[in-house]
């Protein structure tokens, strides 16, 4: 189950969840303040000794809880609860949180609470969000939640359906009931999933308690699909979705298999409005700006360590091809020998790539290496969010091979982006081909808000050294 929100398609149950760690959150302030002082507190004294009232504290104590909780991944629907991994991560981030809250207390004192009040709310906290996910992972994972999803086509489209229901094994939302037959060749081999002729379309929905249909016949105009059982499906609030669609909402990539030019002009999405431009722009200067700052130590730790390595060049530059296909010079941290190519061919990064230095191993593993672009947000050859910038040579490559590739150059490159956080190091034409699916997911449904998704999740990526080469 999915709702769209500003364009992107977020997990129903997660956003439940996190509004309900929300108020959980807010209610251990609450809670804690009133075990300290063993009496109910709806204000408290600040440093100065005045009081004011708890709830804006406690607002923001919830806040960088959530914000914490999305760095180290715990809103992901791909970990679970048994997961070693996730357990280390929940542990983890409560210590976080204490680190986090002591930097934005000491840079606004008027938002502090009292040690005492933080100390035990950061105990009711772990204490309700751990029953609270038990609670959440039992009912999630149970099968009554799940749509019950009926495919009209039986053909190698169709039966992607099936493979996505694999891949995503427990973490997907649906459950597919089989297929119907609708003159598109050949059945899928699996017969046991062929329900019948989609001349009994409505029956068949009827029979199986069908929740949602998805059309996954390619020619829907050859007399086979009967429009009119269709639209009495969909009037009795059976949802409909074409296989694009379908495969956007449960993947969060958009499927090259089954996209058509039609499907992109005629679905919501991809569009570029003079305000949304306007507010991404303020979005990557205040962004890049303030990370400029906060990582300006790192950053002359980093020239430091690969002058005393390797000397001159401190900086990388290399041609990219832009928003628009225009061609700039990105700026990165030299992580490779000076004579990487001396023969003047590029090349994809490998996995131990030997032409990686041990300071520049370092720096690609914590992503220190990309910082320098945030000179090329602030001069706007790149947005902070946004596709990752390809070398000419490659894009020339791509573009003759992969459909679509050249509609990624509609918006600006980012440093970091929704292939990055849902895909590793991509180092190869077929890497290119499965990350360019995201990259149209992004194009297609770009918002403030999926900016901010990736900009969190990116702490995840940077923080457990995910996809680095």
């Amino acid at each position: 189950m999915s709702v769209r929100i500003f364009g992107h398609y977020v997990s129903l149950p997660l956003l439940l969840l996190m509004l309900a760690e929300a108020a959980i959150n807010v209610g251990a302030v609450y809670l804690a303040g009133t075990v300290r002082f063993l009496d109910i507190h709806f204000q408290v004294q600040s440093y100065t000794g005045e009081s004011l009232w708890l709830f804006p504290r406690a607002l923001l104590y919830a806040l960088v809880m959530l914000a914490t909780m999305t760095a180290f991944g715990l809103y992901g629907s791909e970990l679970h609860q048994k997961d070693r991994e996730y357990q280390v991560r929940f542990l983890a981030s409560f210590p976080a949180v204490a680190v986090v809250l002591a930097f934005v207390y000491y840079a606004v004192p008027e938002s502090t609470l009292a040690r005492g009040i933080m100390a035990l709310g950061l105990l009711f906290s772990f204490l309700f969000t751990a029953s609270a996910r038990a609670l959440f992972f039992r009912i999630v994972g149970h099968d009554a939640l799940k749509r019950r999803v009926l495919v009209i086509g039986s053909g190698s489209r169709a039966a992607e359906v099936e493979a996505l229901l694999t891949r995503l094994g427990s973490n997907a939302g649906f459950n597919l009931v089989g297929f119907v037959q609708c003159g598109d060749g050949e059945p899928y081999p699996d017969k046991s999933k062929l329900l019948g002729d989609c001349k009994a379309l409505r029956a068949l929905v009827e029979q199986h308690r069908v929740d949602e249909i998805v059309v996954g016949v390619r020619d829907r105009r050859n007399g086979h699909l009967s429009m009119s059982e269709l639209l009495e499906c969909k009037l009795e609030g059976i949802s409909i979705v074409d296989l694009p669609t379908f495969f956007e909402r449960e993947s969060g990539h958009v499927q090259l298999k089954s996209l058509n030019p039609s499907w992109m002009i005629y679905s919501m999405g991809f569009g570029r409005s003079g305000f949304q431009q306007i507010l991404k722009r303020v979005f990557d200067v205040w962004v890049s700006g303030a990370m400029l700052i906060a990582t300006l130590p790192v950053m002359l730790f980093a020239t430091l360590a690969i002058w005393l390595e390797t000397g001159r060049p401190i900086l990388y530059r290399q041609k990219r091809v832009g928003e628009c296909g225009e061609v700039f010079e990105i700026l990165k941290f030299r992580s490779m020998r000076a004579d990487a190519e001396k023969d003047g061919v590029a090349r994809w990064a490998k996995e131990n790539d030997d032409r990686v230095t041990r300071v520049g191993k370092l720096l690609r593993l914590t992503r220190i290496d990309e910082l320098p672009q945030l000179f090329n947000v602030l001069r706007g050859d790149m947005s902070f969010v946004g596709p990752r910038p390809e070398r000419p040579p490659f894009v020339n490559e791509l573009s003759r091979k992969v459909p679509f590739y050249a509609s990624r150059h509609s918006v600006k490159p980012g440093i970091t982006g929704w292939a990055q956080i849902r895909y590793p190091y991509g180092a190869s034409v077929d890497d290119a081909v499965y990350k360019l699916q995201f990259d149209l997911y992004y194009v297609k449904n770009h918002s403030l808000f999926l900016d901010l998704v990736i900009l969190f999740q990116t702490a995840q990526v940077v923080l457990f050294g995910q996809g680095a080469r």
